[in-house]
């Protein structure tokens, strides 16, 4: 890619949405760090799910512009998605099939020949920790490890940008804990920018960039440790109650 150094990863301006008279987003501008890990925190109906529904296209933005890595999502919608692998909230694996199918099936749908999948499939599961199962069916993996397989499989076309929405939905503390982790070293190590949705305030680093949203607006975007300071609150819990008005969210 040839866009200029510091270009942003993602960037949004002045978006907008609304379901009917029900206004989701509220001119939000905020911009994703290229390479680094950016988490997007707000009580559930806080309008994440919206935004990635418009990042990812399944919804089309008629107010404001999405860039990715410099490209319109508008003007461009192929050039820009293809930047881009995501892990939506809902699981889509299809349990009867091997842990290699699913991946082969999704390369399949990415212009990715069957021979290049396996290839990808089995250094991507490596990388995720199930790198043993490539002939295991999906239905014998548990809640954990079935995220691990869906970051594997948006991983298979090898994008820049990782979005997961909600990713530990419905899992354990110790499930949530792997999950995260790896996420973080994928970023880390291979310098893939990340956006990850959550409600949860533990799964946020300080080192972490931080949007917030609230009842579809912006609340703050800087990194963890800068909105902490800037509302005078020892930790980034008591300074999302300051922001919002309501209660802390925690892992409960």
């Amino acid at each position: 890619m040839n866009e200029p150094a510091g270009t942003p990863a993602i960037s949004v301006r002045s978006l907008s949405f609304a379901y009917g008279a029900r206004k989701a987003l509220d001119d939000v501008t905020f911009d994703v760090r290229a390479g680094g890990m950016t988490v997007l925190l707000g009580l559930n109906g806080a309008g994440k799910s919206t935004l990635f529904s418009l990042v990812t296209r399944l919804f089309s933005a008629r107010i404001g512009e999405i860039v990715l890595f410099g490209t319109s999502l508008a003007d461009n919608p192929g050039a820009a998605l293809r930047q881009l692998g995501v892990v939506f909230q809902v699981r889509t694996l299809d349990l009867d099939l091997t842990l290699e199918q699913n991946l082969v099936y999704h390369g399949a749908l990415h212009g990715i020949g069957a021979f290049e999948a396996r290839r990808r499939g089995a250094e991507v599961l490596a990388r995720v920790g199930l790198g043993g199962r490539l002939r295991e069916k999906a239905r014998t993996l548990s809640g954990g490890q079935m995220r691990r397989l869906e970051i594997a499989r948006a991983l298979l076309h090898r994008p820049r940008l990782l979005l997961l929405d909600e990713a530990t939905a419905g899992l354990d503390p110790g499930a949530r804990a792997d999950v995260l982790a790896q996420v973080r070293v994928l970023s880390a190590t291979d310098g893939l920018s990340v956006f990850w949705a959550t409600h949860l305030i533990d799964e946020v680093a300080m080192e972490d960039d931080v949007v917030i949203l609230h009842r579809g607006k912006l609340a703050a975007a800087s990194s963890a440790a800068k909105i902490c300071a800037d509302t005078g609150c020892a930790t980034l819990a008591q300074a999302f109650a300051l922001l919002t008005g309501g209660p802390v969210a925690d892992a409960a």
